[in-house]
């Protein structure tokens, strides 16, 4: 049985698109319409096929749905929320796929009340963006955190729990708040750190940016697949998930100062003992399938 029979995606970059060819290849009976505030994006996935529709409003878009997923950057929840708010159907569920919960809860009940919100994120990425790069596996074995508000139908939270299912999901049900935390710390420090690395690098006086580029050894490089993440999305998440990340950041600066205090003092038991617990996080991650036990992180070198 269909969970939803009338899916809308607004915005059709990576999660969106990945959203429709996924939901095609699982719920080919679903009728699936998309829209993207960008002509060329929405030309562009018309003639890839993954939607059944690619409307030229995000009105025209809703006007039959049963679930829309907005796969819109944070920042921009406000404005599409307003755009379709009038063409809504009454009792369509609004679902996101954002990585802060907490405000965008807040931003879509202000912009669309008496509506039925159940935020998600599937934790799930690459560094690329746009409509091209979305594949129908990107959610497979993944995890979607689905963060229900209080007042939540029970029906819709298992609706919405089926359909990230069918798409090959494993599901988490969380807090809003609790949720902001977590991925403060699994997901926005590290692409902050992220960042800071590859603009330090790049920056630095004596090193030249090309010398950079040649000789970037394995840690740097995974920084720099991080740091091509999509900017506007990631500029939108810091500032919408602003506590979280500023609480995970004064904790990682205190631990930052304990291992420069370390490195200065020569206090090598004290190393030692922090590379041993970090590295046995490393395997409880692959044993928990979300990263690949292969050499050299599973890379390809055909």
């Amino acid at each position: 049985m269909l969970p939803f029979a009338n899916i809308t995606i607004i915005g059709l970059g990576l999660i969106g698109s990945s959203i429709a060819h996924a939901a095609k290849e699982n719920m080919s009976a679903a009728r699936i319409t998309g829209f993207d505030s960008d002509p060329a994006v929405r030309n562009r996935a018309l003639e890839l096929g993954f939607c059944d529709d690619v409307t030229d409003n995000p009105g025209a878009a809703v006007i039959d749905a049963d679930l829309v997923v907005l796969c819109v950057p944070v920042g921009a929840m406000a404005e599409i929320a307003d755009e379709i708010a009038f063409d809504l159907p009454e009792d369509a569920i609004i679902s996101d796929v954002g990585s802060s919960k907490d405000g965008v809860l807040e931003t879509l009940r202000n912009s669309l009340p008496n509506t039925r919100i159940i935020p998600a994120h599937p934790v799930a990425g690459t560094e690329n963006s746009g409509p091209d790069a979305g594949f129908a596996t990107l959610f497979q074995d993944r995890w979607c955190i689905i963060t229900p508000p209080d007042d939540a139908l029970e029906g819709d939270v298992e609706k919405l729990k089926a359909f990230w299912e069918k798409l090959g999901a494993n599901i988490e049900i969380m807090d809003a708040k609790h949720h902001d935390l977590v991925l403060a710390v699994t997901s926005h420090l590290p692409h902050l750190i992220a960042y800071t690395i590859v603009g330090t690098a790049s920056d630095l006086e004596d090193v030249t940016r090309s010398e950079v580029i040649k000789y970037s050894a394995g840690g740097f490089r995974d920084f720099t697949r991080i740091a091509a993440s999509d900017p506007t999305m990631w500029r939108d998440v810091f500032l919408s998930n602003k506590e979280a990340v500023l609480e995970m950041l004064q904790r990682f600066s205190e631990d930052l100062s304990a291992l420069q205090r370390a490195i200065r003092w020569d206090k090598g038991d004290e190393l030692f003992e922090l590379f041993t617990k970090t590295r046995a996080i490393r395997r409880r991650i692959i044993e928990e399938g979300q990263d690949d036990a292969a050499p050299d992180f599973g890379r390809s070198h055909d």
